[in-house]
Parts: structure tokens; C-alpha cells; sequence
């Protein structure tokens, strides 16, 4: 029984096509001859700054949500902005001497900071597989196995160099020629530490992608296949087994043998790692690893529920910290998109009326405060009040189309009504 009403999914539909979709389309591409790319920020007013240095982050979310898009209406009007990012990346981050993609390069696309930071490299992954997904569903006859083999040579990259065979999981960087360095840090907000819960949930998240697309590309994809959904389901493991704590919050950040080394939480990972988790076993069709991990991952969003959602207001919160101390309140935009991701699959696991009554609290809060109607798309944080801290970009290269336009496309496709 659908507890949603066709309202609810004609609101969800309204923001992805009419909001969320078109804003980026028209607001985050730098066309300007030799630099071509998306602009590494937008202000509140819809203006960019067109001399920062651009991320591989940025790039591979546009080329996600658009690819993704593009399959799920088979409409592919939407491979315009796709391909627009499949060509500044292959052009401009690519690394042709030492293989992967530079963290970020200037609008130029000379390398700014040419590290292979693994996250980096996993969402590039991640949008790769999709795009190639998209070109083999849409254009007839059309090449799409190149994508499809960078996004696997970015797979044997991390096997090779980034992951931990002792204690598993991934490291945090590289330098650009794969070997190691001292430099981890993912960005100012993080801990310069050997590995972090970020990273390995975003490698789960691309790997998950791989393995979900590479048949849709190569008919002999077997064995790549298997290898990628071994490594996909000892990362998974890993993640219950080392990252995730007993207080069913997940840890932030560790050295190399999951020694914890923060005692931060944060709401919108816990949420958004309850359902990826989720999405990763069920897509290896492992009934084993279903039944082991099912009650952690319903745990995971029951906990996130309980102690990261405001009722009262219906927003999730950012995070706690210092044994619990300092609490975080501010509304980011991507906590609020994931709890809804969460908390609908936390639904659908188990017919639990109390997800369905967040979810639908959480998609008020978006509509009424998240959402700027005046200049689009979506507040990057909110303070307690509601009100919008101006001082974030309301675009650039951590805020795209990825977050809010998957948690759109994510229940129009779950429930049939795309």
C-alpha cells in the first residue's frame, strides 16, 4: 500500500523539472572558449565567479544527475548538459599521463590541485557509469564503451592503489602518480587522516553504479562484473563492521586500522548511509548480505530519526560533537534531500507509518524553507529560524544538481510515478 498521495509525487516531479533541472542548465556552465566547464561558484543572486578553480566533484555530479535523468524519462534532451560534462572532463581532468582525474583544475584546466583524492575519483566513477548507461539506452547505435572503460580504469586504480588489503576499505588520496602522501584531507571541514566514512560511502555509492551498469553496456561483462561486485560487498562489510559504531551512528574519521579518531556525528551521513547501504546489497541480489545487514541498516535510519530529526519543524540537523555538547542545527541543503532518500527506504523496509510522517515533514520544510522561490533551486543552509545563511554559495563546486535532484528521482522511480 502506497501511503503517499499522487499530490506528494506531483510536487516531487514539479521541483525536479521546473526547479532543480533547469536552474543548473541555464546557471552552472562556463561557455566561455578555452573555458569551458562549470563554474566553481554561484551567488545567492545567480552570479558565478568565474576564476576559482573547478572540482571533479562538481563536474561528475552533472554528469550523474543529467545521465540519470536522461534514462529514467528516456528523454534524451537531458545528454546535452551530460555530454557537456563527459567533454570537460575527459578534456580537462583526465590525467593522461598517470591515469584518474585531478581534484580540480583551473578554468583554464590546468591542474589545481592534481592529487588523486579517492572521493574524487569515486563520484567521477559514478557519473561515468551512468553516462554510459544513458548513451547505449538513447542513441542508437552510438559509442558509448569509452565511458564505460574510463569509469573501469578508475575501478582498477582504487583496487590497485587505494585499497587496504589488511584491514579494508579505501585510503583518502594519493598523489598523482598513485603514490602515497601526507596529504588526505578532503577539504577544510575534514581531518587530514588516512580514511574517513565519506569516502568509502561514496566509493560503495559509485561501485554500486558500476555494477548496476555495466551490463546495460558490455553483454560479456562477467567477470569485471564479479570483480566489482566482490569488492563492492567487502566494502559494504567493512562499513557495518568498522565504520558504523555501536551507538549505530557512523563514524567520521580513522586511521589505517579503523581506529576512530572523532567522536563527530553526522545526521545527514547516517541517514544518506542507511539507504546506500540498503541499495548496495539489494543490487548484488545477496540474499546473505541482505539478512546480515537488514536490521543494522533499519537500526541506522531508526536512530537518525530519533536523535538528528527536528520534529517540531521537520528538517534534519547538521551534527554533534564533543561528547555531545555541541549540537549543529543548521539546515543543509543535502541532509535535508537525504533524510528523504532515508527515510522512505526505511519505509519500505518495514511499513513503518513513522517514516512515512518524517518524510512527509521533511518535504514541507524543503517546499516552504529550502527552497528559494525567488532566484531558484535550493538554500545551501538554513539556521535554526529557517532563516538563509547568505554567506554559502548557492552553487559551485560541493552544491549541485546531485543531492536534491537524486532524492527527486529516486522516489518518482521507486514508486512508478516518473
Amino acid at each position: 500500500m502506497n501511503n503517499f498521495s499522487p499530490d506528494f509525487y506531483n510536487s516531487i516531479k514539479d521541483e525536479l523539472f521546473n526547479d532543480i533541472l533547469p536552474y543548473w542548465q541555464k546557471y552552472s556552465r562556463d561557455t566561455t572558449s578555452g573555458n569551458e566547464g562549470f563554474f566553481g561558484a554561484i551567488d545567492n543572486n545567480n552570479v558565478p565567479d568565474a576564476k576559482i578553480q573547478r572540482s571533479i566533484v562538481m563536474t561528475s555530479r552533472f554528469l550523474w544527475t543529467y545521465s540519470a535523468v536522461a534514462r529514467l524519462t528516456k528523454d534524451a534532451r537531458f545528454l546535452e548538459m551530460a555530454d557537456f560534462a563527459y567533454d570537460v572532463i575527459t578534456n580537462k581532468y583526465w590525467d593522461k599521463t598517470n591515469g584518474g582525474v585531478y581534484w580540480s583544475v583551473m578554468p583554464d584546466g590546468k591542474p589545481a590541485v592534481s592529487k588523486k583524492q579517492i572521493y574524487g575519483e569515486a563520484f567521477c566513477c559514478y557519473g561515468l557509469s551512468e553516462y554510459a548507461a544513458a548513451v547505449k539506452e538513447l542513441r542508437e547505435g552510438e559509442e558509448c564503451e569509452e565511458a564505460m572503460n574510463f569509469a573501469l580504469d578508475l575501478f582498477n586504480l582504487l583496487e590497485t592503489y587505494a585499497y587496504d588489503p589488511e584491514d579494508g576499505g579505501y585510503v583518502e588520496a594519493r598523489a598523482i602518480d598513485w603514490k602515497e602522501t601526507d596529504d588526505m584531507i578532503l577539504s577544510p571541514k575534514d581531518m587530514n587522516c588516512p580514511k574517513s566514512m565519506n569516502t568509502n560511502l561514496h566509493v560503495m555509492e559509485a561501485y554500486t553504479n558500476l555494477y548496476r551498469t555495466l551490463p546495460v553496456v558490455f553483454s560479456d561483462a562477467k567477470s569485471i562484473r564479479a570483480e566489482v561486485g566482490d569488492a563492492l560487498a567487502a566494502l559494504v562489510r567493512v562499513s557495518v563492521d568498522k565504520i558504523l559504531q555501536p551507538n549505530a551512528h557512523l563514524g567520521m574519521f580513522f586511521d589505517m586500522n579503523w581506529n576512530l579518531l572523532s567522536d563527530e556525528i553526522s545526521y545527514g551521513h547516517d541517514i544518506e548511509a542507511s539507504w546506500l547501504l540498503w541499495e548496495a546489497a539489494c543490487e548484488l541480489n545477496d540474499e546473505e548480505l541482505k539478512e546480515e545487514i537488514r536490521d543494522t541498516v533499519i537500526k541506522v535510519a531508526e536512530v537518525a530519526l530519533d536523535e538528528g530529526f527536528d520534529h517540531k519543524n521537520g528538517c534534519m540537523e547538521n551534527f554533534l560533537c564533543d561528547g555531545g555538547k555541541k549540537r549543529d542545527r543548521t539546515r543543509v541543503w543535502w541532509n535535508q534531500a537525504e533524510a528523504m532518500n532515508g527515510f522512505y527506504n526505511a519505509w519500505q523496509m518495514t511499513g513503518d507509518e513513522k517514516y512515512v510522517e518524517a518524510c512527509l515533514k521533511q518535504w514541507d520544510w524543503i517546499k516552504n524553507h529550502q527552497v528559494d522561490k525567488t532566484n531558484g533551486e535550493w538554500w545551501a543552509s538554513l539556521d535554526e529560524n529557517g532563516e538563509p545563511i547568505l554567506a554559502e554559495s548557492r552553487g559551485g563546486n560541493w552544491k549541485t544538481s546531485y543531492h536534491n535532484g537524486r532524492t527527486c528521482m529516486e522516489l518518482l522511480r521507486r514508486s512508478g510515478n516518473f
